[in-house]
């Protein structure tokens, strides 16, 4: 039986559904999803999640009458690049994959990124769908349409536009979730609360206070937690969409606060940190930590952001877990990974910065002085 369910629909493109036990009747939504002339998909998954649920899955797609071919990925960052890429779409292949058929994508944001963007590539665009089972992805990587692959000069570099057919967030995932991926789920909740207002910070930050992280996996038998859980995840969901919706190819002209570019808030020097630790060093998550702290600090030194504002951020940033340690990474090699970042436009790139919580501001390189960036980097990276 589904229960607690919550429906957010992406303008008439496609719908979100959110809610416990809803594995049990994917199915049926993925039926209502694809196109009447579906006769095959094929399932994207690594060994670790697959082995949890994808049977599950699998035979629910196929007692709809879908042929079903599974396509394990390697765990991890590092293996979302080129070389996956080509695997899968060789395997689309020899599946026989026509125009008429789909893609599904269980797991994280890594397996969701790949599968997007293979579908979108494959045929010159194919259907997918998003099962998303890590809290980041259910909140953030698996909304909007953002599909991309890893390379040697940046993260996400190469990729493309490519909306699902749907998004099915079955909450009941996360109670399998490691502790590391989960912190690193509210890590990217906790950047939506920043650049969204007090309302979603605060959110964010009563949920936090309410529901330790340490054992979290005991609480999915009370139902009050469940419901708590699934309108924390909706109301993340709810802002991403309402950003999107209204810029959805992050159009390069606009640098008012309701550009979609604010979600990048934490993200240059996230990025540019997992660049030049290979991608398998930080969670995805992680690194947006210090990327949120590392530009609250230059808003700080700059003068648009005051000690408290900073002090609420790092606060509640501090209240869902110990970050990885930085301070043996080399500074000047993460200025160097900015001058890469996927952001760039022309010889500088926008920083999203805060004036306060809820008040983004995009300001360009060029008004950072190099000698306060190297002093925000090292402030933040050796005193976590």
């Amino acid at each position: 039986m589904i229960r607690n369910t919550a429906s957010v629909k992406v303008k008439n493109e496609y719908e979100i559904g959110i809610g416990h036990d809803l594995l049990a009747d994917c199915g049926r939504w993925a039926h209502a999803c694809l196109s009447g002339k579906t006769t095959k998909i094929v399932l994207i998954s690594n060994k670790k999640v697959f082995g949890l649920y994808g049977e599950k899955v699998k035979n629910r797609f196929e007692q709809k009458g879908f042929e079903v071919f599974v396509w394990l990925m390697r765990d991890g960052e590092r293996f979302k690049n080129l070389r996956s890429l080509e695997t899968a779409l060789t395997f689309f292949s020899k599946m026989g994959l026509k125009r008429s058929d789909g893609v599904a994508a269980l797991g994280g944001g890594v397996v969701g990124d790949l599968a997007g963007f293979a579908a979108a590539v494959y045929l010159r665009g194919i259907a997918y769908l998003q099962i998303p089972t890590t809290l980041l992805s259910m909140i953030d990587s698996s909304v909007g349409g953002k599909t991309a692959v890893n390379s040697d000069f940046g993260k996400n570099w190469i990729g493309a536009f490519h909306n699902p057919k749907g998004v099915l967030i079955d909450v009941e995932t996360l109670k399998t979730l490691p502790k590391r991926e989960l912190v690193a789920g509210f890590f990217e909740a906790i950047k939506h609360g920043a650049v969204s207002g007090r309302n979603l910070f605060q959110h964010t930050e009563q949920f936090l206070k309410t529901y330790s992280l340490n054992g979290f996996e005991n609480r999915f038998s009370d139902e009050e937690f469940h419901r708590n859980l699934g309108k924390f995840i909706e109301k993340q969901v709810i802002f991403k969409t309402k950003i999107v919706v209204q810029d959805r190819y992050e159009d390069a002209e606009r640098n008012d606060p309701k550009s979609r570019k604010i979600l990048n808030f934490g993200h240059t020097v996230g990025h540019a940190l997992e660049k030049v630790t290979n991608y398998d060093y930080f969670k995805h998550g992680e690194a947006v930590a210090y990327g949120m702290l590392a530009a609250a600090e230059i808003a700080k030194n700059i003068g648009i952001c005051d000690k408290n504002e900073l002090k609420s951020l790092n606060d509640v940033i501090g209240s869902v877990g110990d970050l990885p340690p930085a301070s043996n990474i080399e500074i000047n090699d993460i200025i160097e990974a900015l001058e890469f970042d996927k952001k760039s436009t022309g010889e500088s790139h926008q920083w999203v910065l805060l004036k306060k919580i809820g008040k983004p501001i995009l300001i360009d390189s060029k008004q950072i002085p190099a000698k306060i960036l190297q002093r925000s980097l090292k402030t933040v990276l050796e005193n976590k």
